[in-house]
């Protein structure tokens, strides 16, 4: 219990602090690298205060001079931090747009460059994608999507939403099938209870996206979702 009660705590001051920093940041016209310090800290900090070491396997797929799309399965919040903290580039994560308006946070969220998606509009969605579509190929930053769309309750892999693969087919960019490995001991869906413990982030082959439309979007999603659930498998 103390543990959790510390963790939270901390975590809270920490977002707060750092969110703060890219707000003012956006005042002062600051260098994007600056979010990018903050985004890393953000994971970084959080895993230490809990006392999580991650291991990160084929990081060689996750290429530099490319624009990628990172889709991994999805257990618990510290998927999210445990990917901010260990991709070794630019990072842009989609989320639901009401987490824009949260105060303070949802303005850095937004400030760092997160896509924040309207799920009821679709041809609003679709703009927002086919933007950051372009700005990816920009930067040769990676977007990272949980297909799953929800934390499974029970580390199983649940249905992809259909979607969660807009993305790929408006970007054209590769996909890096992911899989976390440990998180969901470290904190479950629905609890407050925090673990101190180790997880595994695994990088698969990159998936081409190109040859897919719309007409066959059902067979890619099984393509990664098949990667992923192999990795999975692999365990520890």
């Amino acid at each position: 219990m103390l543990r959790s009660i510390w963790v939270w705590s901390f975590s809270t001051v920490a977002t707060m602090f750092l969110s703060t920093i890219v707000v003012v940041g956006s005042w002062v016209n600051a260098d994007p690298k600056l979010y990018l310090w903050v985004e890393r800290t953000w994971g970084r900090v959080i895993m230490w205060a809990t006392g999580v070491t991650v291991e990160v396997q084929g990081i060689e797929n996750v290429r530099l001079d490319q624009p990628q799309i990172i889709a991994s399965n999805h257990q618990s919040w510290y998927d999210v931090w445990a990917l901010v903290a260990n991709v070794p580039k630019k990072t842009r994560f989609v989320a639901k747009e009401e987490l824009g308006r949260i105060p303070i946070f949802g303005r850095a969220w937004n400030t760092a460059g997160h896509i924040s998606v309207n799920r009821s509009d679709r041809v609003q969605a679709i703009r927002t994608l086919e933007h950051f579509g372009d700005l990816i190929r920009e930067d040769k930053s990676a977007i990272v999507i949980f297909p799953e769309g929800t934390r499974s309750t029970t580390g199983d892999l649940i249905a992809f939403k259909k979607g969660a693969f807009m993305l790929a087919l408006h970007t054209r960019v590769d996909i890096v099938p992911t899989a976390v490995i440990g998180s969901r001991a470290i904190l479950r869906k629905n609890d407050w209870r925090i673990s101190k413990g180790r997880i595994i982030v695994r990088f698969g082959q990159p998936i081409p996206t190109a040859g897919y439309d719309e007409s066959n979007r059902d067979d890619l999603i099984a393509l990664v979702r098949n990667r992923i659930a192999a990795m999975l498998k692999e365990g520890k």
